[in-house]
């Protein structure tokens, strides 16, 4: 069976988390990092003659690996993972000619980061307890507002924010990307009235390069997260006054919330070639 090595017990981060499986002439690997902060390892996989393809499970798409090199019986593959991030490594098709470096990396890298800043208009559901809108001076998790429509609120909110690129950002040919940072627990996008997808592991990215503008950008960020913390607050509530009806007992008013919302730091990257 084909195998899977990661240096253990360095900088690198912890050692991956793999299944191995083979299908016709496909061996498929599931490498997965079980750790919730950024990894980049060189992987050693115990397979030759035959290039590898990286497929992403939550977006579904498939490419070549660009960066890679064989030899004793081994392929060497420079792979990144988000936290808890995941990736299918397949080898199905045959390498007549053993590369060298053909590529420095496998993902793609970012510079010139300009975080977004300031204020933001935050939208929330009154029929859920929360105020119709509030001004945030800075992002942070709803349970640390000291509103209690938002502290212990459930359910959808809508981030709103205008805003002018700046002119570093602004050249021909830039690819620029969305960066939220960290959203509990998903998000959907839209800029310029253009819906850019939803987001649900990190990293909460989205290529906006098509979507944005110079001047009078308005970027709209959906977020929902869970429910716990309406049914906590409800637990403060008389019962004809609370806003969800459960047998789940678990949940009582001395059960720490749950961090909810946009925290960020939302940043725009620019993709290098």
């Amino acid at each position: 069976a084909g195998g899977l090595a990661v240096p253990a017990g360095t900088a690198h981060g912890p050692m991956l988390d793999y299944v191995h499986r083979a299908a016709g002439q496909a061996d498929i690997y599931f490498v997965a990092n079980p750790s919730n902060r950024w990894v980049e390892v060189d992987c050693s996989f115990r397979i030759a003659g035959k290039s590898p393809e990286l497929w992403d499970p939550v977006n579904g798409t498939a490419r070549p690996a660009a960066a890679w090199s064989q030899g004793k019986g081994r392929t060497i593959l420079p792979l990144q993972f988000a936290p808890c991030g995941s990736l299918f490594v397949v080898f199905r098709r045959p390498v007549e000619v053993v590369p060298g470096v053909k590529a420095q990396r496998n993902f793609p890298a970012f510079s010139a980061p300009y975080e977004l800043a300031g204020p933001w208009l935050v939208e929330f559901d009154p029929k859920w307890g929360g105020p119709a809108s509030v001004e945030f001076e800075r992002l942070v998790s709803w349970p640390q507002r000291p509103e209690e429509g938002i502290k212990y609120y459930s359910g959808t909110a809508t981030y709103r924010k205008s805003f002018d690129l700046p002119e570093a950002l602004c050249e021909p040919g830039r690819h620029v990307v969305l960066d939220l940072g960290d959203v509990k627990n998903l998000a959907e996008v839209r800029l310029n009235g253009k819906r850019l997808g939803i987001l649900w592991a990190m990293p909460f990215r989205v290529d906006v390069t098509n979507a944005i503008q110079p001047r009078g950008n308005k970027l709209e960020v959906e977020v929902v997260n869970f429910w716990p913390n309406r049914i906590i607050g409800d637990e403060f509530l008389a019962p004809e006054k609370r806003f969800t009806r459960t047998n789940i007992r678990k949940l009582a008013k001395n059960t720490a919330l749950m961090e909810s919302g946009l925290l960020g730091p939302v940043r725009f990257l620019v993709r290098q070639p």
